[in-house]
């Protein structure tokens, strides 16, 4: 069995968003690997300007975005929200020392899931996000994803904020298992 994504037609919504970091100056994006990001994921590396690093942990992109500022440069960290909650220590560092940081999650445990065990994560993200100070918008139309984008940016960027953008479920599509040879 294997998982595959079936997304929702309409806007190129992750081609918004890579055109919104570009104009950011975002030059570093990491990431643990997710079918919801990997167009964006795919455009990032097709991109050398950007730096990508993939990660074991979601965690170590709190850490790598403030290694990024620290070093003059700006960083996004992509994740789905089942790894929200391993960050929730390494966000103390945010409101700390005031780093700005920015990262898109790809929302589980909603829309016709069909993994129960992403359910708890899914509705806990925005509150495990609000504890720790970060500021959680929410995407839920393709058409939105390049203003949603650049905002969420100038915000964190420009005002040493913590952002966090949700991306629905719906937006990224049902997963579902298929027979696998």
């Amino acid at each position: 069995m294997a998982a595959s994504d079936t997304p929702t037609t309409g806007p190129d919504w992750p081609l918004a968003i890579y055109e919104a970091l570009k104009a950011a100056d975002v030059r570093q994006l990491c990431y643990v690997p997710d079918a919801g990001h990997s167009r964006l994921i795919r455009l990032a590396h097709d991109d050398p300007a950007i730096a990508t690093t993939v990660l074991t942990t979601e965690e170590e992109g709190v850490a790598l975005s403030a290694g990024a500022w620290l070093g003059g440069q700006r960083a996004v960290l992509l994740m789905q929200s089942s790894g929200v909650g391993t960050c929730v220590n390494m966000l103390s560092l945010l409101s700390s020392c005031r780093f700005p940081f920015l990262t898109f999650v790809t929302m589980r445990g909603e829309w016709a899931v069909f993994n129960k065990w992403q359910v708890a994560m899914g509705k806990g993200t925005p509150a495990a996000f609000d504890i720790m100070g970060v500021t959680v918008f929410r995407l839920e139309r393709p058409d939105d994803a390049g203003e949603m984008a650049a905002a969420a940016a100038r915000l964190a960027f420009d005002s040493d904020q913590a952002i966090a953008v949700l991306i629905s479920q719906r937006m990224i599509g049902a997963k579902k298992w298929t027979e696998g040879k």
